[in-house]
């Protein structure tokens, strides 16, 4: 299928490593020129260089930290300056840490929720502008299984994530007359650095061991394994597509069956 976004520009948030360097890379073999962000500026340089030589589309990088009171104004900046204006946000965060309802201090709370929430509102609504002038834009915001389903000593993520899909789910129906499409992509277990520290956190805290932990959660997934980055990464260059201009609003799981709910 011609997902249609050859020439296409797109900005990836937390593109480094996981998730977000799955997406870009999708995005970027489908011939959209991709914005990459990160804090490691040695490691997007590298995952630069390995998207050049095998996509149709380029990708260049960005150093710019999330938890930075200046990430918008250094982001705006860069999309200005390297591409002129934007296409396709991908909006991509890193996930708190573990920890139960407890340890929920005030300082944890606003800390995740600048980082997880306020900036990806604030930088989208710096984006929407010129999407909307052009009558054409993608907005994806990955978040995470635990907004349908919450997920054990992740209070922090099931707290905070929830307000993305509130948020995204109101801007849908604000934009869609102008082309722009919002959606919001729920990760189930998808292999990632991140997937690996939080089985590690629930062998220590379970008594288990790893191979356990991940036995176990296998068993629940109807699929029966942990999803793969490409085939995440599909799901959202599709949902950042030509062809998908009607669907918007929506709340898309790609998590092998795993949440129970309808």
């Amino acid at each position: 299928m011609d997902l249609g976004i050859t020439g296409k520009r797109a900005l990836v948030l937390a593109s480094s490593r996981g998730l977000g360097l799955g997406i870009a890379a999708a995005l970027a073999r489908e011939g959209a020129n991709v914005l990459l962000c990160g804090r490691s500026g040695e490691q997007l340089e590298a995952n630069c260089k390995a998207i050049n030589s095998e996509s149709k589309g380029r990708a260049d990088w960005i150093w710019a930290d999330l938890g930075d009171e200046r990430f918008v104004e250094t982001v705006t900046a860069a999309v200005k300056e390297k591409f002129g204006g934007l296409d396709i946000l991908v909006n991509n965060t890193g996930g708190p840490t573990p920890g139960t309802t407890e340890d929920m201090t005030g300082e944890k709370l606003e800390i995740y929720f600048l980082s997880m929430v306020a900036r990806v509102i604030t930088l989208t609504n710096a984006l929407l502008p010129g999407m909307k002038a052009q009558g054409w834009g993608r907005i994806l915001t990955v978040a995470s299984s635990g907004v349908i389903e919450p997920i054990a000593n992740l209070a922090l993520s099931n707290t905070l994530r929830p307000a993305l899909a509130g948020w995204s789910k109101t801007l849908a129906s604000e934009v869609a007359g102008f082309g722009v499409t919002t959606n919001l992509l729920l990760p189930g277990s998808i292999l990632t650095a991140r997937l690996d520290d939080l089985d590690g956190a629930a062998a220590k805290r379970t008594g288990k061991s790893l191979e356990e932990v991940r036995a176990d959660k296998e068993a629940r997934i109807p699929v029966g394994r942990y999803g793969r980055v490409e085939e995440f990464a599909a799901t959202a260059a599709f949902l950042c597509s030509q062809p998908a201009s009607y669907i918007t609003g929506s709340l898309i799981r790609c998590d092998g069956g795993a949440a129970r709910s309808v």
